[in-house]
């Protein structure tokens, strides 16, 4: 057990299932996990450091879903862009915790705008690009950051990778060609498990496949232990995502979603979840030409889980809750909004069990707001990750 904190004096927005307020109230945490909830007794009742609220707003630690964060490193070119290995079209063996600086600059300001978790993601030019991890904002060393690596595994379709091998003058430069890419890596990986299966069933009598390190990443989605995280902005590419993934039994989900809410009655009954975003930004390629804000809210609406993303850097990782407030103004309901960049955001990429919700047993991640996160003229009072008040 580590280090008793108490915050008290403060009511709780503790965006679980049930949406519960817990007006005046306090949470005790063991040093890293939530351990009571309530309504506030008397404060000489309390052992531990206390933390008073003195009647602020409590969130959990905000979430988002899609970043490059410490991999496309602030005011660096070459030196710092470690998020598209463009040499090869399928590395599903790459790990996005090799390439993150836990030092870059744009941590520290994740953590004064309440981002408490992130996806980080290798980026979109191979139709294979590699392993996601989600990990907290906080820390020297990844390896301590890591809430769960790899969390899923990123595939791209559409212009991106055309556009990178059409200049290499090598395949793919058609989707048809990226989607063959994908399609016959995950054939090899599909067999690649099964003669795994079959060697562990029966070790005397059959043989181990030869080790590869880009089946064995692939393998996890065929256990049903990760996503496939599918960059795809057109509503074709949306719909090749589902298709491979509906071929395969994997579980899909789909990044950024440009053109989902002109399509959300083929994907209302799909099982699969979107990360909406970036939408504060140029419509700076074709692919890109139904970009509106109105989307998010658009494809919520229609029960379709939907996450907020920023894409960092393309919109600065600060920015987060700027965009669900601009969502909300273009028509999302607010609370999807705050679900949005907390509990559907952690449920859509695997890690609900952890982040996104204030919960007994859960992360202690909070973020503390004198008045309404979604103003954009607050910011955070004080933020915890893991118990840890880490400023106020």
């Amino acid at each position: 057990m580590g280090v008793i904190m108490i915050i008290l004096n403060v009511n709780i927005y503790t965006m679980d299932k049930d949406n519960r307020i817990v007006e005046n109230g306090y949470i005790k945490t063991d040093g890293s996990i939530i351990t009571e909830i309530g309504t506030m007794p008397c404060a000489e009742n309390f052992d531990g450091n206390v933390f008073d609220a003195k009647g602020k707003n409590l969130y959990p630690g905000f979430v988002d879903a899609h970043t490059h964060l410490g991999m496309f490193e602030d005011s660096l070119c070459f030196e710092g862009d470690d998020g598209n290995e463009s040499t090869e079209p399928i590395t599903p063996q790459l790990r996005a915790i090799d390439g993150a600086n836990p030092l870059d600059g744009y941590f520290r300001e994740a953590l004064r705008a309440g981002i408490t978790t992130v996806l980080i993601s290798p980026g979109s030019t191979n139709p294979i690009a590699g392993q996601i991890a989600a990990i907290k904002t906080y820390g020297k060393r990844i390896d301590n950051m890591i809430i769960k690596a790899p969390s899923a595994i990123k595939f791209s379709l559409g212009e991106n990778p055309k556009s990178v091998y059409n200049d290499k003058e090598r395949m793919p430069i058609t989707r048809m060609a990226i989607a063959a890419m994908i399609r016959e890596s995950l054939k090899k990986a599909k067999k690649y498990h099964e003669d795994k299966l079959k060697y562990l069933c029966d070790p005397e009598n059959t043989e181990p496949p030869e080790y590869d390190e880009g089946n064995e990443a692939l393998c996890r989605l065929f256990d049903g232990d990760i996503s496939a995280h599918f960059h795809a902005h057109r509503s074709d590419d949306i719909f090749t995502a589902l298709r491979i993934s509906e071929q395969f039994g994997i579980k899909c989900v789909i990044v950024h979603g440009t053109e989902g809410h002109l399509i959300c009655d083929e994907l209302e009954d799909k099982c699969i979840g979107i990360l909406s975003g970036p939408f504060m930004t140029d419509r700076s390629k074709p692919e890109l030409k139904s970009l509106t804000p109105t989307s998010p809210g658009i494809i919520s609406k229609n029960n379709i889980p939907t996450a907020i993303i920023t894409d960092h850097p393309e919109t600065p990782i600060q920015y987060l809750t700027l965009c669900a407030a601009v969502a909300v103004r273009e028509g999302m309901d607010r609370t999807a909004a705050l679900r949005a960049i907390t509990s559907t955001a952690a449920e859509i990429c695997g890690i609900s069990d952890r982040v996104g919700s204030v919960e007994v047993g859960k992360d202690a991640d909070f973020v503390i707001y004198d008045g309404d996160p979604l103003d954009i003229t607050k910011k955070p009072a004080a933020v915890f990750i893991n118990g840890e008040l880490i400023f106020s």
